[in-house]
């Protein structure tokens, strides 16, 4: 980890850098892997497989039979506790919903918007060493809720060439269309243009390492909307004197165990707390499964000593973070500071898992400094928002002459002659 006390401002630029690979390294792969999916369809997909996952699979379609099977593959507590948790994300989400408004912004002139689902989209749910079928419920529950007629799933099989079962049973609660098994830029690439037995998306949603988000970009190359760019995950914390150091070690453990390339960021104004959290994510981190991936990844992680909390949130917002966590005693203070974030978690008792699984809102965010301009998943997200408007003849003897002198302006006669050929009348 790296360690910084009191930087000044003009240091921050340095500390904000994340670790990317080259972008050419890359870019080559991207476009070769859609070349060959585009040429070999479903047979390409089954080749990556057993290159990329060292999977055998002889069909990439997930059958109904192993979607079945799946359930008593898991424990009831299990099942249970992805039952709570739709429940929560269902009603979060839910209350996304708002009412038509028709608005006379002149007399006779009536504007509304009206939502329409998007009709085909495509969920990546990585696999691996950590199946995050949560993220199942992150992308399905809000799809489905927005009316999307066609939702199918991508993940990579394991070797045994399957897919995790509480993978596959979460997508059976939340109404999943279709499951196939590839995962990793391949899969993106069989969304974007279609095989045998996936259909082309309209939109794919979903996170993974940087080859899953290349892919994602290069997919728009074929009129496919992404929800975001998502990436490795991050989370920065910031504390105070009130904070508690197990808790601030245990979060940021909680993201480093995602990956090699996640990052970690601990900001404090207290260096009693600085100095005791660092102690405890070097005990806590030899207990993880997972330590060899979180300390990898806190190789890449700062902790950071600053004067003041208002000096950690600018630094925060510079940053920009997957998700931020205040664990300071008067965080209603500082929440309408908050610029660029993409779920913000208050107090010491917020945990990020929380919104990671249960509590109701979507973990599927922005990473890479992106929350300065995206937004994470929410029911906006699977929908395109159409626009309507109603003139009567009152309408347009009110707004007539206002479009005759703004299009004849513009040069554009037969936009003026659109409205004069109906006042003459």
């Amino acid at each position: 980890m790296k360690i910084y006390r009191y930087p000044t401002q003009d240091t921050w630029a340095d500390l904000i850098k994340r670790p990317v690979l080259k972008q050419e390294e890359i870019s080559g792969l991207i476009t070769e892997i859609f070349q060959e999916v585009d040429k070999n369809g479903d047979q390409a997909l089954i080749e990556f497989n057993k290159k990329f996952d060292k999977a055998e699979t002889g069909s990439i379609v997930v059958s109904s039979s192993e979607i079945d099977s799946a359930e008593s593959q898991i424990s009831e507590d299990l099942k249970q506790a992805i039952r709570q948790a739709k429940e929560n994300i269902a009603q979060f989400h839910a209350s996304q919903n708002q009412e038509i408004q028709r608005i006379e912004t002149t007399k006779g002139v009536i504007c509304w918007r009206e939502n329409r689902a998007v009709e085909k989209v495509g969920i990546y749910i990585p696999g691996g060493t950590a199946p995050l079928f949560s993220t199942v419920l992150m992308l399905a529950v809000p799809a489905n809720l927005a009316g999307c007629k066609e939702i199918i799933l991508c993940s990579p099989p394991d070797k045994n060439g399957d897919i995790n079962p509480a993978i596959l049973y979460a997508a059976k609660v939340c109404g999943v269309s279709r499951i196939f098994k590839t995962g990793g830029a391949q899969a993106i690439a069989a969304m974007s243009l279609g095989t045998e037995s996936i259909s082309k998306v309209y939109k794919i949603f979903g996170p993974g390492n940087q080859f899953v988000v290349a892919a994602k970009e290069y997919a728009q190359r074929f009129g496919v909307a992404i929800d975001m760019p998502a990436g490795p995950s991050e989370v920065l914390v910031i504390a105070d004197e009130n904070a508690v150091p197990e808790f601030c070690a245990a979060d940021l453990l909680s993201q480093a165990e995602h990956g090699s390339d996640s990052q970690v960021i601990f900001i404090t104004t207290d260096l009693k707390v600085f100095n005791e959290t660092i102690e405890a994510v070097d005990r806590q981190v030899k207990d993880l499964p997972r330590n060899e991936l979180a300390n990898k990844a806190l190789a890449n992680s700062s902790f950071i000593l600053v004067n003041t909390i208002d000096e950690a949130v600018e630094f925060s917002n510079l940053y920009a973070p997957e998700h931020l966590i205040l664990a300071v005693k008067d965080f209603d203070q500082y929440t309408s500071k908050v610029q660029n974030a993409g779920s913000v978690f208050l107090g010491n008792y917020s945990c990020e898992s929380a919104g990671d699984y249960a509590s109701g809102t979507n973990h599927t965010l922005p990473t890479n400094a992106f929350t300065k301009n995206y937004s994470g998943v929410s029911l906006d997200s699977f929908v395109k928002k159409i626009t309507f408007q109603h003139l009567s003849e009152e309408g347009l003897q009110n707004l007539g002459k206002a479009i005759e002198v703004m299009a004849e302006a513009e040069g554009l006669f037969a936009h003026k002659n659109a409205v004069s050929i109906r006042l003459r009348s």
